[in-house]
């Protein structure tokens, strides 16, 4: 997504706002929630008009990861809405609220060693850009592509597992930034902890991140083993239906969050 300034964001709110937009694709699904995770709540037909009220981030359709609240009340991928605009056109979903943003920054930028093998374990390898599971293109260990052919990595095609892992390093501190900004303060993580959340947060993107059930109850005060314990095989959905391999991947989230560790990671980084 390309940056805006703060004057330009605040005047495409002021004029878009509750404006109706076509939609592109010939059936484009509207969703739950800002994720090709959620269930389907209605389809829009192609150039049939939607309202947006309002948009957040969520899972990257072809290297868009903006969702729109339709006045339906589900999200569509902004991919699939002619807006004119390659970004927000209206106030972000939620606005400044959701219990989050406590972080001071002090939190560890970088996941541990486990986090960084438990992702690339299951994300798998990819030498060259290709289509994920559920239709998305990623290569090296889970990187979603942003441009065409993934033309943004600096590394050259194929990659090695060497490269791959330097892209995933890249790529991982961005999730993890995402993460503490939803969390506020008085959550309490070791670095087993982040790391698994990260791992979590890398799979099912920042948006779903934010409003997620497991975020509030942390910010609540709840017991974190208990919350990931409770929360995260919830997330075993991708395309409608019920991932294997999603599941595999919870257990062994919620086996690194549960693995004792001394050093702090979040609020502050030991």
């Amino acid at each position: 997504m390309k940056l805006f300034s703060l004057a330009l964001f605040a005047a495409l709110s002021a004029t878009s706002f509750g404006k109706s937009y076509p939609v592109t694709g010939n059936t484009v699904n509207c969703r739950s929630g800002p994720g090709t995770s959620y269930a389907v709540k209605k389809s829009y037909k192609k150039g049939q008009n939607v309202s947006i009220s309002c948009q957040t981030s969520g899972t990257s359709v072809s290297g868009n990861n903006i969702w729109d609240k339709t006045s339906d009340g589900c999200y569509v991928a902004d991919h699939y809405v002619k807006t004119g605009v390659n970004g927000y056109v209206t106030t972000k979903c939620g606005g400044s609220s959701g219990g989050g943003g406590g972080s001071s920054g002090s939190y560890c930028k970088k996941i541990n060693t486990a986090g960084v093998n438990l992702v690339a374990q299951w994300e798998g390898f990819v030498a060259s850009p290709k289509p994920d599971p559920i239709g998305l293109p990623t290569v090296g260990y889970g990187h979603l592509c942003q441009k065409k052919n993934c033309a943004e990595v600096k590394y050259k095609f194929p990659l090695s597992k060497t490269t791959a892992k330097q892209l995933l390093s890249d790529d991982l501190p961005k999730y993890t930034k995402c993460l503490a900004g939803y969390l506020n303060s008085k959550v309490k993580l070791n670095d087993n902890q982040l790391a698994a959340l990260t791992s979590w947060t890398f799979n099912v993107g920042c948006g779903n991140v934010k409003t997620s059930t497991l975020v509030k109850r942390l910010n609540k005060g709840e017991s974190p083993n208990t919350v990931a314990g409770q929360e995260l095989p919830k997330w075993r959905m991708a395309g409608g239906r019920v991932m294997q391999g999603l599941v595999n991947r919870r257990k062994a989230e919620i086996k690194l969050f549960k693995t004792a560790s001394s050093k702090q990671a979040y609020p502050k980084c030991q």
